[in-house]
């Protein structure tokens, strides 16, 4: 544990050194998944440059850790397989992160993000397909590493509107941007940057923990063993209305740490979001669609093999052909107050087909509330809520049940199979202004969809400092 402790001294250390000064009570700039500040601030057309002027923060550094350490409890484990959660299970993550920008030409900006990893999922993540920890990967080693999971270039064209201020932040020069615009990206990134973003629950970093809260559980976007890709995405922007689409490279062959170099394997991703402000509080909706076209088997073809003598898994592999596994998703969020926000996704994705890269789930519903702490004298502290129900297909079930594995479960066996149901609360405490940490209880009950399993009792702290 000692080298982890120098890491983070080390980034508490630049966290001071580079952080401006503000005072005790002031919190940094709220920021989604990617790292990315909302919107800030109203519009202000004598403040505002005029269109294409080079306006706001030339270069900027910036930098984050966060460390989660995470047991489970002793449960109820008659049996287990390759792919189960243990109990009495402690494992923990450390990551830290550079976030160095620079603008290029008028509306260009680009970002590279260098991190040190370190660490384990609990199991090495599998076990739940609500996995408890976004901060842990689908690899894990016992000593730091490097890696470059972000290098992108950021177009945003002006079409009018409104002049908006935009707040400095992690992947985001300080500025302004019109109401209506295009935003192009392109480069290495997370789907996840741009696509299913919700400011209750998109975070690990920040708010919930669990993989099936911060993004949609059937939401199978392109992604390496560390959840990054390669990939371009345009956004239009007009009034209340927003338009996204991409495509991006998977990885060579499903649940993969690398992606795949000919771009034979792709999915492509659209959204509709749909803002407004009833009462006066802002909310919006979403729905997103991805089709992955690649080489996946179809679960019903692995059980044909298994059932002719061939192990169920190698029988998997076997029945690979290039076809498409589709999803869709609805998201929504809403304030109802201004410490008060409420958050809800659903989701479909095909079953009868493998899992190419996130988590086993064929369909998904999620819900939860975050409440800042203002009424207890607390204003930058935060308490979340969260409750999600995973299911799959009669498809999959009979694949596990025959000793199939998926991307993160597998027991070996499944005869009382059942939904996964997780309830997840967390409280985050400002420490300084730039430094939270937030203890996490989660309990999930039929863990990989076995009833013959759990309740699983899972805590969690983490300790997250950014500058």
């Amino acid at each position: 544990m000692s080298y982890k402790l120098v890491c983070l001294a080390l980034a508490v250390g630049l966290s001071i050194a580079l952080a401006p000064a503000e005072s005790a009570e002031q919190a940094p700039s709220p920021v989604n998944a990617s790292g990315t500040a909302a919107e800030t601030g109203t519009a202000d057309a004598a403040a505002a440059p005029a269109p294409g002027e080079i306006v706001g923060e030339r270069f900027a550094v910036h930098g984050q850790a966060t460390v989660v350490e995470q047991l489970t409890a002793p449960f109820h484990a008659p049996y287990g397989g390759a792919h189960s959660l243990s109990p009495r299970r402690g494992d923990e993550t450390l990551d830290m992160t550079l976030y160095l920008g620079a603008r290029l030409w008028p509306g260009a900006e680009a970002w590279v993000n260098p991190e040190i990893d370190q660490g384990f999922g609990l199991d090495d993540t599998v076990g739940l397909a609500g996995f408890p920890s976004g901060e842990a990967y689908k690899v894990g080693r016992k000593q730091p590493y490097w890696r470059l999971p972000r290098l992108f270039v950021r177009q945003t064209v002006d079409l009018g509107g409104a002049r908006q201020p935009l707040a400095a932040a992690v992947n985001q020069l300080g500025g302004f941007q019109s109401a209506n615009r295009w935003v192009f990206t392109l480069g290495k990134f997370a789907v996840t940057d741009i696509f299913d973003s919700n400011q209750y629950a998109h975070d690990a970093r920040n708010d919930f923990l669990n993989w099936t809260a911060i993004d949609a559980g059937t939401f199978d976007y392109a992604a390496d063993a560390w959840g990054y890709t390669v990939g371009a995405a345009a956004e239009w922007y007009q009034g209340t209305w927003a338009v996204r689409a991409g495509v991006f490279d998977l990885s060579n062959v499903p649940n993969s740490e690398t992606l795949d170099p000919g771009l034979r394997e792709l999915q492509w991703v659209a959204e509709l979001e749909r803002r407004y402000t009833p009462m006066g509080m802002p909310g919006k909706v979403l729905m997103t669609l991805f089709d992955s076209r690649a080489r996946m088997a179809l679960l019903d073809a692995a059980l044909s093999g298994a059932q002719a003598g061939e192990n169920i898994n190698a029988a998997l592999v076997d029945a690979r052909g290039y076809r498409s596994r589709a999803g869709v998703s609805l998201s929504l969020e809403q304030q109802l107050s201004s410490d008060l926000g409420v958050f809800a996704r659903a989701g479909k994705a095909g079953g009868n087909v493998e899992t190419y890269e996130f988590t086993d789930a064929d369909r998904t519903v999620a819900a939860g509330v975050s409440l800042q702490g203002r009424r207890w004298g607390r204003a930058d502290d935060t308490v979340g809520l969260a409750a999600i129900v995973n299911g799959i297909s009669a498809e999959r079930e009979r694949f596990l049940n025959a000793g199939g594995l998926g991307v993160l479960v597998g027991d070996g066996r499944l005869p009382h199979p059942g939904a996964e149901q997780i309830l997840e609360t967390y409280y985050r405490w400002a420490l300084l202004p730039w430094a939270r940490l937030t203890f996490d209880y989660q309990e999930a009950i039929n863990p990989g969809y076995n009833r013959d399993r759990g309740p699983v009792p899972i805590f969690a702290a983490r300790l997250h400092a950014q500058f």
